[in-house]
């Protein structure tokens, strides 16, 4: 069944004519409305046939759960054929109407227009956020995405936002659309458009994010006409720089102490344990069949390794006790007009870390460790917190009054004011969370890493440790995406070199993700064996050959468009005196270098970042093209 929900300040409806299906109904019932109520358009669906029992109680759920979070006690039942292009039987229709109508006036006033007939009507909308929604209801058992309670309850939920200085000082924020007061951020300048993104009217972007063209422009990511939307086709030098990002975030993680593992990437639908966690974690998810059970494709590494931990003996001495999975891959039904080249997909690299912690105290000390660990990991990506990122808070305000000590140290460790959000209810399974988000120039928020305290898994899972005493206890849990989404850190690196560019800077890549660090350039057909020579002396360096019948200036061209770090021109006096004639595209200046000068200043420029070879053929004359 699918259904749209109008918080409206009325609905009438006038009976014109029947149709081959109408229901028999009264003289009274060819007119009327509601005022002041919840209206409900609804489509009963094929699939909904022989399951009406339960596509009434999770309508009932969700209609009601809608119009107390709106504030009203009214609901105009609707029926609305045009939602659906797959409608089912009459008789299944009028059953999961009556039935919800007979249901939902346990609690409420209700009224249901006749089905089968075609009418006019007079609809006025109340125009808040909250006030249009659009739902998918799925009987139990159903094929397709599921929608998670907490997404549902995350969807209506209502938030104070503040800004929490470095300080500690609170100052509350009051914000209409782009208009926000209560805070001075003349010192911070991408803190207002995200507190705009965040707490103030989204606006659908009119603009194609500059990462799309960036991301086809260089040959790194496509999209795959041949799979699901939101699923991206790598050419090699984005799977070059998606894998150095993968083996730079998990050394690191290993180098924080945390062990790590693999695990399955579908779970069964029916566990109890994973189907109650599923509805508290804000995410659609796909659902698939196997030839024993319906299964859900996991959304995070969370699944592995909470069931791992279950069958684990664990000791107070063991804590915090750390775990690690790079998820490839974790998926989420992202709807289909949120889909957005790399910034958001719906099959995502995810680096997962866990950490069980002895109680809520442990976490918040661990979660120190760990935000240090995220900093570091960021500024050596090339994505600056201090420059680049933003740092937003979220809890429910009973934890804020207990812990705000602690918020106030987070806030100071990260060195800049964050932007604070307040809940009055908790609808997830943690009670606080942190992240550190990307605005683009768009003025579009982008969470990368976060980390959650979570109060509930512990005893959900089975998790327990035997404290000092040798009693068992179920942990407070962390979980930490320390870099987030690898896919979306991409498009990160591509949106800041699209910023650089708008302020009159050369783009360009970390050098140590470049898919060419370095190109010699022959200027004739006679330097290029000793171009060869060289490249072949530069180890540990992404060294190329343009050996196309371009022109030098051409060739040095295209070099710029690639972004290269460093251009090597080889003519015959190269050849002849062994310097370099080298431009360098970070401070556009051109230099004479020895051969080991220049090995020594991008040996220094790499540090030490992991390292993969060249992912094309070092001549440039034997490399297909990718995107046309």
């Amino acid at each position: 069944m699918k259904v749209l929900l109008i918080h409206s300040d009325y609905l009438r409806y006038q009976v014109k004519d029947r149709t081959p299906v109408a229901e028999e109904i009264d003289h009274e019932l060819k007119e009327g409305g509601m005022e002041e109520c919840l209206t409900v358009f609804a489509a009963v669906e094929k699939a909904d046939e022989g399951r009406e029992s339960d596509v009434i109680t999770r309508g009932v759920e969700i209609i009601g759960d809608t119009a107390r979070k709106v504030g009203v006690g009214r609901i105009m039942l609707y029926p609305y054929a045009h939602l659906s292009p797959s409608l089912s039987n009459a008789e299944t229709a009028v059953k999961v109407l009556k039935g919800m109508e007979d249901e939902l006036k346990d609690d409420f006033t209700v009224k249901r227009s006749p089905f089968g007939w075609y009418k006019a009507f007079q609809i006025s909308c109340k125009g808040h956020p909250l006030s249009e929604l659009s739902r998918e209801i799925l009987p139990e058992g159903e094929k397709g995405e599921v929608t998670s309670k907490a997404l549902l309850s995350e969807e209506s939920m209502e938030s104070g936002w503040a800004i929490l200085d470095t300080r500690g000082t609170l100052h509350e924020l009051t914000v209409k659309g782009d208009k926000v007061e209560g805070y001075d951020f003349k010192d911070c300048k991408n803190l207002l458009p995200l507190v705009v993104y965040e707490a103030g009217e989204k606006k659908k972007g009119k603009m194609e994010s500059p990462h799309i063209g960036l991301m086809r422009k260089h040959e790194l990511v496509d999209y795959e006409p041949g799979s699901d939307p939101g699923n991206l086709r790598y050419y090699p030098k984005g799977r070059m720089m998606k894998g150095l990002l993968e083996d730079y975030v998990s050394h690191e993680v290993r180098k924080y102490g945390a062990m790590e593992i693999e695990s399955p990437i579908m779970y069964d639908m029916n566990h109890p344990t994973l189907k109650s966690y599923l509805h508290r974690f804000p995410a659609r998810q796909y659902t698939i069949d196997t030839p024993d059970k319906e299964v859900f494709l996991r959304f995070a590494a969370c699944f592995g390794q909470f069931l791992m931990a279950h069958d684990m003996t664990i000791s107070y001495r063991n804590l915090p006790l750390r775990i690690y999975e790079l998820t490839r891959y974790s998926f989420r039904v992202e709807q289909r007009g949120e889909l957005t080249g790399l910034r958001r997909l719906r099959a995502f690299t995810m680096p997962d870390s866990h950490a069980l912690c002895r109680d809520v105290e442990g976490a918040k000390e661990e979660m120190l460790v760990r935000m240090n660990l995220a900093m570091s990991i960021m500024d050596g990506i090339g994505l600056s917190t201090r420059d680049d990122l933003e740092l937003v808070v979220r809890c429910t305000r009973d934890f804020f009054n207990e812990h705000r000590e602690f918020l106030a140290t987070l806030t100071e460790n990260y060195g800049k004011p964050a932007l604070l959000e307040l809940w009055d209810d908790r609808f997830f399974y943690f009670v606080m969370k942190y992240e550190f988000n990307f605005v683009d120039l768009l003025d579009r928020a982008s969470a990368l890493v976060t980390d959650q305290i979570d109060i509930e898994n512990g005893e959900r899972y089975g998790i327990t440790y035997v404290n000092e005493d040798g009693e068992e206890r179920n942990p407070v849990i962390l979980h930490l995406s320390p870099s987030g989404a690898i896919e979306r850190v991409i498009f990160s690196v591509l949106e800041k070199a699209a910023m650089m560019g708008k302020k009159g800077k050369k783009p360009a890549f970390p050098y140590w993700l470049a898919p060419t660090q370095l190109r010699f350039i022959p200027v004739s057909e006679e330097q290029t064996g000793h171009a060869d020579e060289l490249a072949n002396s530069f180890t540990d360096v992404r060294a190329d050959i343009d050996d196309t019948d371009r022109t030098v200036g051409r060739k040095i061209r295209e070099a710029e468009k690639e972004w290269i770090p460093y251009i090597v021109v080889i003519g015959e006096r190269e050849v002849s005196e062994g310097t370099l004639a080298v431009r360098i595209r970070d401070t556009g200046e051109q230099v004479d270098l020895t051969v080991e000068e220049l090995k020594k200043r991008l040996e220094d420029d790499q540090g030490k970042q992991p390292f993969r070879e060249l992912p094309l053929p070092r001549h440039l004359g034997r490399r297909p093209v990718f995107v046309g």
